[in-house]
């Protein structure tokens, strides 16, 4: 067998498959070489640098397009003394790319992390290094092509999640053998800045609970699925995402309890909460508004479809209320300030905000856990009761027009109404738009 000089193509590639020649020589790049293997549907490439043959990668998995442009970056790397070989991506957008579908489909992670993590490839790194050849990807090159661009136009603490999910990739493709060599196996955001991720203050003091409530109270009368959103997540420390996806099967007012499943929890692991008095009466004054307005579905806050709300509606509803003053996460710290300030054991807590905990710790407070969690909360909606709080969970309960007192039996009609709710959802509730919601 001998070998041929050529203008190497898939084409030229392919007809020479047919053929004996064993290797060819592409007479436009220097010393770049196909080797045939004894099938001919397959090959090696190959870069010859003073006598030394340097493989590449393979055919088809690399065609000669991709080695060509990939050959600048190959010699590059070859004087700097490091390796050849390339993988069957060649520029680093590939390897993101193959990376965004492989988070789409993971079903472990949930949808507000796929979401952040599509957008981090989409917007930030795709565009700041799609084109980066992977065997050009070193500290220099990142700290040109990506960090210090990146800097300029967003957040450091963007920049610091973009890097790292940037790493993930290229360690998940390396651990899969998908390429030869993890080019960030020993890069440290730290090697490019100094800067520290600040932890954003809240836009809602403690000092402000009685003007926010009075802003709720006022909410209830004229929305009260945006109202009731922001006053549970106030009473609970709880998460937008927990929250907005709620159901009336998760509340048992017998056992004064809300049950969060751990599809709904960032931490992946089911939340129990403890219901005080005060919101009791709230959910069952609010049950009975939803009835009142033809809902009988199963979420406390429906969209028009008839399901959950989403996160993009959740957010609005917060945009209503906050008027670009405060959002969401501002009620979760708040809540959390608020129990410190009132002496509310730290332990206590980190287990009512749902913050991920070690298991010996887990393991140490099972014992009393509920109770020491349904006292905390006790105190903290006496404590709201004194800011206003009071006024609204007693206005939600229907009130006799004659007599102004709390009418007990549409309580009690209330109250079995979502005990019955709790044993199971019917599939028209699916069906049933909350008309409120707008």
């Amino acid at each position: 067998m001998s070998s041929a000089a050529v203008k190497i193509t898939d084409a030229e590639i392919k007809r020479q498959a047919t053929g004996d020649v064993r290797d060819l020589r592409d007479i436009e790049n220097r010393g770049l070489y196909l080797r045939f293997t004894k099938a001919r549907a397959r090959a090696s490439w190959y870069l010859v640098v003073k006598g030394e043959w340097k493989r590449i990668g393979s055919f088809p998995d690399l065609n000669a397009k991709q080695v060509v442009a990939a050959l600048p970056a190959i010699r590059l790397r070859l004087d700097a003394g490091a390796g050849s070989n390339l993988s069957k991506w060649i520029t680093t957008g590939e390897l993101l790319d193959w990376y965004a579908d492989r988070m789409a489909r993971d079903r472990s992670l949930s949808s507000k992390r796929k979401k952040t993590g599509a957008s981090l490839i989409k917007c930030h790194l795709k565009p700041l290094l799609g084109a980066v050849p992977l065997a050009s990807i070193d500290k220099a090159t990142l700290d040109d092509q990506f960090m210090w661009p990146a800097q300029e136009a967003i957040g450091i603490d963007y920049v610091r999640s973009a890097f790292q999910l940037l790493a993930l990739a290229f360690r998940q493709a390396f651990k899969l053998r998908l390429i030869s060599a993890n080019p960030m196996k020993d890069v440290k955001f730290s090697d490019f800045s100094k800067a520290k991720v600040g932890v954003k203050p809240s836009r809602l003091r403690v000092t402000q609970l009685q003007d926010l409530i009075i802003l709720l109270r006022d909410a209830m009368a004229s929305a009260p699925a945006d109202a009731m959103l922001a006053l549970m997540m106030l009473c609970h420390g709880t998460r937008i995402g927990e929250t907005r996806q709620a159901q009336w099967s998760h509340i048992s007012l017998a056992e004064r309890e809300w049950f969060i499943p751990a599809e709904h929890t960032k931490t992946g692991v089911e939340h129990h909460l403890p219901l005080t008095d005060q919101v009791r009466q709230m959910l069952i004054g609010y049950r009975e508004i939803q009835r009142a307005k033809g809902y009988d579905g199963q979420f406390l806050f429906p969209s028009r479809n008839g399901k959950a709300l989403s996160e993009g509606q959740a957010c609005a509803v917060f945009t209503r209320l906050g008027r670009g003053e405060w959002t969401s996460h501002d009620l979760r710290k708040v809540a959390r300030t608020g129990w410190a300030d009132i002496g509310i054991d730290h332990l206590i807590g980190e287990l009512l905000i749902n913050h991920a905990m070690g298991h010996n710790v887990k393991v140490y407070i099972q014992s009393d856990v509920m109770s020491r969690k349904r006292e905390a909360l006790d105190r903290w909606c006496a404590y709201l009761d004194a800011k206003g709080f009071k006024r609204i969970h007693t206005l939600t309960g229907f009130r006799s027009g004659d007599s102004g007192n709390p009418l007990q039996a549409t309580e009690h009609k209330a109250c079995e109404a979502i005990q019955e709710t709790t044993i199971g959802e019917d599939s028209k509730h699916e069906k049933s738009p909350g008309p409120w919601l707008s």
